[in-house]
């Protein structure tokens, strides 16, 4: 079977999986409502159908649960594929969206923008705009502290990740303790949450990491030739400081606009490529849609999770709880190796 049906059979698959678990997720909750329901009222918000729907029950997916379970899903989706080109580009199972300190960056600019909000203007409309700055520039620095002599060596900017990853840690930490009445908002955002999500959050991150996503698939071809290591790409066509510069660029925003709307999700870009790698194998042609798919599935089911119970947790606990029990299991089982 050729690579091109293969994506397809299996993104087709995943595309249908994450369609009814979207479905079953905006019947749950409080109100419990019936599945026809749901699904007439996405149809009536498509505006080429009009079903009656019960004015309630339009109210509450339409408004309440869909906005939050398509953020889900589109965060997901955006930290799943970030974390299956960070595996790649480092060639380390170990590797996540986080590891050049992104999600600290963002976590520095939102704690800041909740903390001080005098300090953040008006304009810039809450902790988006700030979280998404604050990704970007951390990975600006880690890449400029990395590169000397027009190259950057792979080893080298983890390492300045995991240096400013700390020093972040220490500035948030500052601001948490000066953060006074905001000091729960703050801790919320930390752990994750999607609770407050609304259409404006999606309208936020859907487009950026859409179009980082497909550009990111243009590429799939040099991710894996760059597998083989950096002087057999270079030998085998391939810009390598160029192309490792672009992927890096790419990854950082498709996670900056997770994080921002979102706030610190972890295991999601860690785990799910490895799963997917599993099942699917390492080629990025097939690795890199159907780990995006099948990241946005599971974070709409941990989102589901996170409010099923009488009080409602950070999602980011669940994604923690679930997926560091299933990496140790493949750590166990001596699934996870180096790429």
């Amino acid at each position: 079977m050729s690579i091109l049906r293969r994506t397809l059979g299996w993104s087709l698959a995943l595309t249908v999986t994450l369609v009814a678990v979207v479905v079953a997720s905006a019947m749950l909750g409080p109100v419990r409502i019936d599945p026809i329901t749901v699904s007439k009222v996405v149809l009536n918000m498509t505006g080429l159908f009009a079903f009656e729907v019960p004015g309630p029950e339009e109210t509450i997916i339409s408004n309440v649960r869909l906005p939050r379970i398509l953020l889900a899903a589109i965060v997901g989706f955006s930290l799943a594929a970030a974390g299956t080109v960070m595996q790649g580009f480092f060639r380390n199972p170990l590797a996540d969206p986080s590891i050049i300190g992104v999600s600290s960056g963002a976590a520095a600019g939102a704690v800041a923008a909740i903390a001080f909000p005098a300090l953040v203007p008006a304009a810039l409309g809450g902790v988006h705009i700030p979280a998404f700055v604050g990704a970007l520039v951390t990975a600006f620095l880690v890449y400029a502290i990395a590169t000397e002599g027009g190259r950057t060596p792979v080893a080298t900017l983890l390492l300045a990740g995991v240096a400013l990853q700390a020093f972040l840690g220490a500035m948030i930490s500052y601001m948490m303790v000066h953060s006074g009445e905001n000091l729960r908002e703050a801790v919320y955002w930390m752990m994750g949450r999607l609770h407050r999500s609304g259409w404006s959050d999606l309208e936020f991150t859907l487009p950026i990491t859409l179009v980082g996503v497909v550009v990111l698939a243009a590429y799939t071809r040099e991710m894996n030739v760059l597998l083989l290591g950096e002087e057999d790409a270079q030998a085998l066509g391939v810009n390598v400081e160029r192309t490792k510069v672009l992927l890096l660029a790419l990854a950082t925003i498709v996670t900056a606009a997770g994080v921002a709307v979102a706030g610190v999700i972890g295991f999601v870009g860690l785990v799910v490529p490895h799963m997917m790698r599993l099942v699917v194998g390492p080629d990025h042609r097939i690795l890199l849609p159907t780990s995006a798919l099948a990241g946005a599935s599971f974070l709409v089911l941990t989102d589901t999770l996170s409010r099923a119970g009488p009080a409602e947790v950070p999602v980011g606990i669940v994604t923690a709880a679930l997926g560091a029990p299933f990496f140790l299991f493949l750590l166990k089982r001596r699934e996870v190796h180096s790429l």
